[in-house]
């Protein structure tokens, strides 16, 4: 069994199926250090000839609430985006499967990444959300090429533009995930999903994902260069500043347009 750690990323390989745990409890707030650790975690892993799928998975209350507007240091996250979203890029480039078990919410730049992953095990406890629009920014981490690629435009645009929250069962209902399971066995789903997976002939797996996901990361990184733009531009605005305080005190925000 293989175990090596990358900053607040962990990886332990058993077999053919790696787990890639976040520990960042409770919520795993993201920055360009936790994009970086995980892009370097999956790329050691494409490194890795017993290693055919793995499952992400996070430490904690939350898979991944997003980043933490509470937090001035979270700040340029939505404005500085060229260093987040590179990262990003390179895990949408990482050559084998990834099955995240959603085990709480996964929120704004959380949905982006639960969405690098080519399945989606979730349980009553998961609930999704694109709430930028709460935040007065606008979408990021590439999800406005992947979410409408996972759900189709309409629903998409229905998350984009109200920021809803979408539960599990919802969740599959509308193909933004792929299995639901007890909370108690999510992650023994996950693994045996990716243990299904890794159970094909691997010279054919890594070649059906390439011609599946032909294109992926070079779109990620076209969409994402306009999103950082535009949250750049949003970033500095009334709007944005009134909304994550909305946010922070749960509430709707009172936004006046500029």
């Amino acid at each position: 069994m293989l175990e090596e750690r990358y900053g607040d990323v962990s990886i332990a390989l058993d077999g053919n199926v790696a787990l890639v745990e976040i520990h960042r409890p409770p919520h795993n707030f993201f920055d360009v250090a936790l994009t970086r650790n995980l892009a370097d975690a999956f790329e050691a892993l494409d490194g890795e000839s017993e290693c055919r799928a793995s499952v992400l998975c996070a430490e904690g209350k939350s898979f991944c609430a997003g980043a933490n507007f509470g937090n001035r240091e979270s700040e340029p996250v939505s404005g500085i985006a060229n260093p987040l979203y590179s990262e990003a890029v390179r895990l949408f480039a990482c050559q084998k499967p990834i099955v995240a078990a959603v085990h709480g919410a996964a929120i704004g730049g959380g949905l982006g990444l639960a969405l690098v992953a080519d399945f989606r095990v979730v349980s009553s406890e998961a609930r999704f959300a694109a709430n930028f629009v709460k935040l007065g920014i606008h979408p990021g981490f590439g999800l406005t090429h992947t979410l409408p690629r996972l759900v189709g435009v309409q629903k998409a645009a229905l998350m984009f533009y109200t920021g809803r929250r979408i539960g599990g069962e919802e969740a599959v209902a509308w193909g933004l995930a792929d299995l639901f399971a007890e909370p108690s066995r999510l992650r023994a789903a996950a693994l045996e999903l990716a243990a299904e997976v890794a159970e094909g002939a691997p010279l054919a797996l890594l070649s059906i994902r390439a011609t599946m996901r032909r294109g992926l990361a070079e779109a990620v990184r076209a969409q994402t260069d306009h999103e950082a733009r535009e949250q750049a531009r949003l970033f500095r605005t009334e709007d944005h500043r009134e909304g994550v305080q909305a946010v922070a005190e749960r509430r709707p925000g009172r936004f006046v347009g500029r």
